[in-house]
């Protein structure tokens, strides 16, 4: 049996909704605040109209807009979340964690923590008794990832009556001078998402488990193959096994816009039944290229 929802409270987050034309929705993220107000497009709406509904309620605003108030998902959080350097995205996420076939109570090593997405995905992922260690040599993007990391984990345990796991481990340092930290661990898995992973390969995949699993996220196949030229030339132990571009295809299904009930598009038997035509297509907005996703298998050399 679920957990019965909890009322908004203050310090969590919301996210508010605003449906548009061509079923796009406008959503708009904030964390509640007594007093405050949360404006946009749709109008003003009071914070203290929020604080004590239950998430799913339609509010208006001020202007008459009606807004669907609930809590954002994680995959929300991160797409509308402060950032410094773009963010590993969501479709991305889903297969590298795919990849690394990560489980709860993994040991995960992660450089690059940019703006902390995938780090609260790896933190869900890996669960309270996993650990994740993320690496990150600019300090900006240091500070940016422990703070959306730690806003995401103190509006959950306001709105949910469990904990989310502290379990990411931030370190400001360039991944190429931790060798001596990669000998006091053992990784189930790597994330690289960094300009030029193949510095880092020599360094990490010693603290990375026979047949484990290095997932590289990269922006251009040129990085790939540098990245696979690399790893040939310095015989470092591992198979690539996949290089994949993830790709989603949205579509708008909609009721067709009919002018009289004697419209030729309707069928006979739509008109007997009195059903309503829908228009599928594919919808104007699509996704652009993210980012070339590599899967490398470590493997242990055979005896020479």
């Amino acid at each position: 049996v679920g957990a019965f929802p909890m009322p908004f409270r203050a310090g969590e987050l919301a996210l508010a909704e605003l449906r548009r034309k061509h079923n796009r929705t406008l959503k708009v993220l904030c964390r509640l605040a007594a007093g405050a107000v949360l404006a946009g497009p749709g109008g003003a709406l009071p914070h203290g109209d929020i604080i004590g509904q239950l998430p799913g309620q339609v509010l208006r605003t001020a202007a008459g807009a009606r807004l669907l108030l609930r809590r954002p998902s994680l995959e929300e959080y991160v797409l509308l979340m402060p950032r410094g350097p773009t963010i590993a995205y969501p479709k991305d996420v889903s297969a590298m964690l795919m990849m690394m076939d990560v489980h709860p109570g993994d040991t995960v090593l992660e450089t690059g923590s940019g703006s902390g997405a995938m780090s609260l995905f790896l933190s869900r992922a890996v669960g309270p008794k996993g650990h994740v260690l993320s690496y990150e040599i600019r300090e900006d993007h240091h500070s940016l990832a422990k703070k959306n990391y730690r806003h995401w984990r103190t509006a959950w345990e306001i709105g949910h009556k469990d904990e989310w796991p502290d379990n990411v481990d931030f370190i400001l340092k360039d991944i190429s001078t931790a060798a001596a930290d990669m000998k006091s661990v053992t990784l189930d898995a790597i994330v690289l998402d960094m300009l030029n992973p193949q510095t880092a390969l020599p360094v990490v995949h010693p603290g990375l488990k026979q047949g484990g699993v290095c997932a590289v996220y990269l922006a251009n196949i040129t990085q790939v193959i540098d990245l696979l030229d690399r790893i040939r030339t310095c015989k470092l132990p591992f198979f690539c096994e996949k290089i994949v571009e993830v790709t989603h295809r949205n579509w708008l299904v909609l009721p067709a816009k009919i002018k009289n009930c004697k419209s030729k598009s309707l069928s006979d038997d739509a008109e007997t039944h009195h059903s309503t035509p829908y228009v599928a297509k594919p919808s104007y907005w699509q996704e652009p290229h993210s980012a070339f996703l590599t899967k490398l298998r470590k493997f242990r050399p055979p005896l020479s």
